[in-house]
Parts: structure tokens; C-alpha cells; sequence
């Protein structure tokens, strides 16, 4: 075999090889090369941000709600309470040990019900005696009446006798001695009758006192005392209850309500209100300014407005926090109603309608909405049920923002 020519397979060093010319390459080709590509690789990116690819877009994002046509009405809003018309802390003037306690806490009572009692052996004792000073002056007074009639009998007699002179005068004057002394004790006796009914009242006063009633139909709201405690009118003792429980009738519950002095002008008795509490946010009732108390509270410049509830709802107990809004006018049935509205600068133009962009994980989606009207501060859309209370949307969507596109939330 011959020995191949390895000399064909050397490199040349000839300048020729690079540009199958004579001379260098040009410095000026190569700069406009690399230009091209430089502007290449800018379209192709621009291209793929505007396609919602790798490129992402700052965006502020506001939140769908659910808002209430009232807003648009409203004169005032001011912050509330609940309370009751007509509560009591229940005690009673008699002083001793609990031994019955028939309430608790949410109990339903009516007026007249016995919530509780102290033990009461000492004054039904007394009553038991009083009873029977009753019984024996009305005994007397039988004894006292059975002389009475007898001594009447005499003296008839006697005055018959005398006048036919069969008997002396001192013999008449003795019998009416007697029938005048008889009917004055008959009369004292029915005197000791009215004190023994009166002592038997005095003591029937005292076992009722050791009774504790509602003084009125309502519910319990708090129970002070237990059984074995002692129970003193005034709680001035150690260790001592006064009022064993607190209730309230819930027919009377109203909401009061702090008003600037600056807005007074706005309120007016019989005006609508709308109220909602803080428990309850859902809930809605509408009521109306029933009072204003006539007293400024000079520490917060305020004026207390007193407001009744047209609806009622069980749920609502005193001292339950609200908010109320003071309307221009009545709402219609169909302002009670929720509708979803969002913030005005989240609605854009585009194709010639108005649409929103939601945020779906790192996701603009453009939707399509139907701008109804403002609601407040707000803008009442409706998106066909796409766009719900909660949804996240992008606020002042820029006009290269298309759908799909990728976005980075700057503030939520």
C-alpha cells in the first residue's frame, strides 16, 4: 500500500482561504451585520410581548363588588348602635337568700312570670299569723254581736215595761247601759277586724316582695345572681347581688345613632334609613328617624338621632354595632337589591365596547361588560355572570394590555 500525501490536509495561511479574495475582511459589513441582528432580535421580542408571550405587564388591580343602589341616595352615613326602648335591671326591695332561680340567659319571659325568689319562711310566717289574728277578731266580733242582740232584747223590753210602769226608771237606764256598751264593743271589734286584714295585706306585700317578676314581656339578657346568694335592694353589702337579672323587650329595640352637629341640617323625623350591622353584613333593614334627643354632647360635637326599625329580624340584639345610611328618598323594591360593580377606571374601550380585564392567576382575560350606571364612586356592570363579586380585574389596563396576556399585580 502507498504511503498517502498528508501535505494536502495542512491549513493555509493564505488570506484567500477566509474571503476567496485578496485582502482582510470589511470592518463596515461586519457592523451593519451585527445592526440587523440587534433590530432582529428587538422585533422579535416586541412581536412576543405584544402576543402576551415572555413579556409581563405591570398592573394595579381593584376588586369586583357587590354594591347597593341606595348608595347613590345617600344623604349620611354614620356609625350606630342597637339598643332597647324599654329594658330593666329586675330586683326587688326584700333582702335574703336565692333560693329559686327559674331564668336563663335568652329566656322568653311574660309579664307577671316569677324569674326568681328569695326564701320567704319568716314572712310567711308572720302572714300565717296575721291570718289567724284575722280569724280570731272575726270570732270576737260573733261574741261581741250575740251581746249586742241580747242587750237589745232587754232594752226593748224594759222600754215596754216602763211605759206600762212595771218597772223603775234606773231599771230602763241600766238596760241602755247595757245596749250602748254592747254596740261600742261590737264596733271595736270590727275595728280590730281592719287591723288584722290590714296586717294580713302587709304581710301578703312582703311575700310578693320576696317574688321577682317581669315587669313586662321581653327576653333575659343576663343573669346576675345564682341560687344561695344573698340578694340586698341596694347591693351594699359584701358579696351581695342588687338586680338578679337584666332584660329587654326586643318589640322596642331602636338604633341610636351619633351625628355630627355640622350635618344635622340633613336628618329630619320620618326620613328612610338604611341600616346594617356589623354581625350581619348581608342583612339589610330599612327603618326610619323616629326622635332626635334634644342635647348636643358637647365632648364629640354630636347629637344623638334615635331611629325604628320598619323590618325586624330576630337576629338583632342589643347592643349589636351597625352602620346606617340616612337616604334622600325611599328606596324602590328593586334598589335593595345587590348589584356588581366595580371601580370606573377598571372599564375600558375596546373594539368599540366596554370591557374588562380579570385577573385569572398571572392572566389578564379580556371580558366584555355592559356599563348600567354609577353606583356611588362605583360603575354598575353587568358581564352575563362571568364577572362576580370577588374577582380580581386590572385598573387602567394600558392600550397594549391584550388578552392573555402575562401581568405582574403591583398593588392588591
Amino acid at each position: 500500500m502507498s504511503t498517502p500525501d498528508l501535505s494536502k490536509l495542512t491549513i493555509s495561511r493564505d488570506q484567500k482561504a477566509f474571503s476567496g479574495k485578496s485582502g482582510p475582511p470589511s470592518k463596515k459589513k461586519s457592523r451593519r451585520v451585527w445592526i440587523v441582528v440587534a433590530f432582529a432580535v428587538v422585533a422579535v421580542g416586541g412581536f412576543i410581548a405584544l402576543k402576551g408571550g415572555s413579556g409581563k405587564f405591570d398592573v394595579e388591580s381593584g376588586t369586583v363588588s357587590s354594591a347597593y343602589p341606595s348608595q347613590s341616595i345617600t344623604a349620611l352615613n354614620a356609625t350606630a348602635r342597637v339598643t332597647a326602648q324599654r329594658k330593666a335591671a329586675v330586683s326587688t326591695k326584700a333582702s335574703g337568700r336565692l333560693e329559686f332561680l327559674g331564668v336563663q340567659e335568652g329566656s322568653v319571659v311574660k309579664a307577671g312570670d316569677v324569674l326568681a325568689r328569695i326564701e320567704n319562711k319568716d314572712v310567711s310566717a308572720t302572714l300565717d299569723q296575721a291570718q289567724a289574728n284575722l280569724r280570731a277578731s272575726k270570732a270576737n266580733v260573733e261574741s261581741g254581736m250575740a251581746d249586742y242582740r241580747d242587750a237589745e232584747s232587754n232594752l226593748r223590753r224594759s222600754e215596754d215595761l216602763a211605759a206600762k210602769n212595771f218597772i223603775s226608771s234606773s231599771t230602763l237606764d241600766a238596760a241602755k247601759a247595757r245596749f250602748d256598751k254592747a254596740r261600742a264593743v261590737v264596733a271595736s271589734l270590727n275595728g280590730a277586724i281592719g287591723v288584722a286584714e290590714a296586717n294580713v295585706r302587709a304581710a301578703n306585700v312582703s311575700i310578693e316582695q320576696t317574688l321577682i317578676r317581669a315587669p313586662f314581656d321581653g327576653v333575659i339578657l343576663t343573669k346576675n345572681a345564682n341560687v344561695g346568694d344573698i340578694i340586698t335592694p341596694f347591693s351594699s353589702a359584701a358579696d351581695s347581688k342588687g338586680a338578679v337579672v337584666n332584660m329587654a323587650d326586643m318589640s322596642t329595640l331602636e338604633v341610636e345613632a351619633d351625628v355630627s352637629e355640622t350635618s344635622i341640617s340633613k336628618i329630619s323625623v320620618g326620613q328612610s334609613v338604611e341600616i346594617q350591622l356589623d354581625a350581619f353584613p348581608d342583612i339589610r333593614l330599612l327603618g326610619t328617624v323616629s326622635r332626635t334627643v334634644p342635647t348636643v354632647d358637647r365632648s364629640k360635637a354630636t347629637l344623638l338621632v334615635k331611629i325604628s326599625f320598619t323590618e325586624r329580624d330576630k337576629r338583632v340584639l342589643p347592643d349589636m354595632s351597625a352602620k346606617v345610611t340616612f337616604l334622600t328618598r325611599p328606596l324602590t323594591p328593586e334598589e335593595r337589591k345587590p348589584v356588581t360593580a366595580v371601580q370606573a377606571a377598571a372599564v375600558v374601550k375596546r373594539d368599540g365596547g366596554d370591557v374588562v380585564f380579570l385577573i385569572d392567576k398571572e392572566l389578564a382575560k379580556q371580558t366584555a361588560v355592559t356599563v348600567v350606571g354609577k353606583v356611588g364612586d362605583l360603575v354598575q356592570i353587568s358581564g352575563g355572570g362571568v364577572v362576580k363579586p370577588g374577582d380580581k380585574v386590572v385598573l387602567s389596563p394600558s392600550e397594549k394590555l391584550k388578552d392573555g396576556a402575562t401581568i405582574v399585580m403591583t398593588k392588591k
